[in-house]
């Protein structure tokens, strides 16, 4: 297993040489100095503007600004974990239809694939916000922002257990065989399992795109945390403070998430190493 993946990884990258190494070394202490400058001068940039001015963040001490963006933080928590366990389930059965023996269902399958992978989400919350009550079709706005969601994601987690059931050793199909399962046993026993262990960490990251999705709410006035920021920012006039607030709730989840998404691969890395 190591020999296959070294040898795979110099495949896909030649080591550096010691020139080579200095010159990465080089690049990245540059980069790192490029960005804290630009940090530096944005810090400079706020400061001569008064944007840094204590009576403009402490504000955001307030309960009730507090609550107020927890609102927001609570329609954007909701809307992903519906869109979350409606669409994971949902691209699972698309994964199963289009690996499926029956040409038609698994053509079917592709086609809602690839279309809702191919189209962006926006416009897919659009139709709903626009092309939809023009036939008489009228949903909620959190249905407006949550259905999209679900459309769009069911395609790309399609994909990614399309992905981890290929990736499912050719050998585990043959012993299942071997014992006398069918071929749908062996799918719901054998390899679904073990193709679930495989894709979830990516399956956390697709929830961390779903979360970043939710954002589009504001085009339905559905009342999410960037939503609600946007609604803060008429109030306080700060908009520079109120966004970088939001924006640090963000980055505060999604680094969670991926943390979550990072220590679930290698914990699953070091039990196949084990066994």
């Amino acid at each position: 297993m190591s020999t296959t993946s070294s040898t795979a990884t110099q495949v896909l990258f030649d080591a550096p040489g010691p020139k080579g190494r200095r010159r990465i070394l080089l690049l990245s202490v540059l980069s790192v100095v490029a960005i804290l400058a630009l940090l530096a001068g944005a810090l400079w940039q706020f400061q001569s503007n008064g944007q840094l001015d204590q009576d403009k963040w402490i504000v955001y001490l307030r309960v009730d600004y507090l609550a107020f963006l927890g609102q927001g933080l609570w329609g954007t928590l909701k809307v992903t974990a519906l869109a979350a366990v409606v669409a994971f389930p949902l691209g699972l059965l698309l994964a199963l239809a289009r690996l499926s023996r029956f040409r038609v269902l698994s053509m079917l399958a592709a086609v809602w694939i690839e279309f809702y992978r191919g189209i962006p989400m926006l416009l897919v919350v659009y139709a709903f916000l626009l092309a939809l009550p023009a036939f008489g079709v009228t949903f909620p706005r959190f249905w407006m922002l949550v259905i999209p969601m679900i459309l769009v994601s069911s395609a790309t987690t399609a994909e990614v257990f399309r992905a981890g059931i290929n990736a499912v050793d050719r050998g585990q199909h043959e012993a299942a065989a071997a014992i006398g399962l069918s071929r749908r046993d062996a799918m719901s026993s054998v390899i679904l399992p073990q193709a679930v262990r495989l894709v979830l960490p990516s399956l956390i990251l697709a929830l961390v795109t779903l979360l970043k999705d939710s954002t589009l709410g504001y085009v339905v006035s559905y009342n999410e945390l960037q939503f609600q920021g946007k609604t803060l920012v008429s109030i306080t006039r700060y908009l520079v403070q109120t966004y970088l607030v939001v924006s640090v709730i963000y980055i505060v989840i999604n680094f969670l998430l991926t943390r979550i998404a990072l220590a679930l691969d290698a914990r699953l890395k070091a039990r196949a190493a084990a066994g």
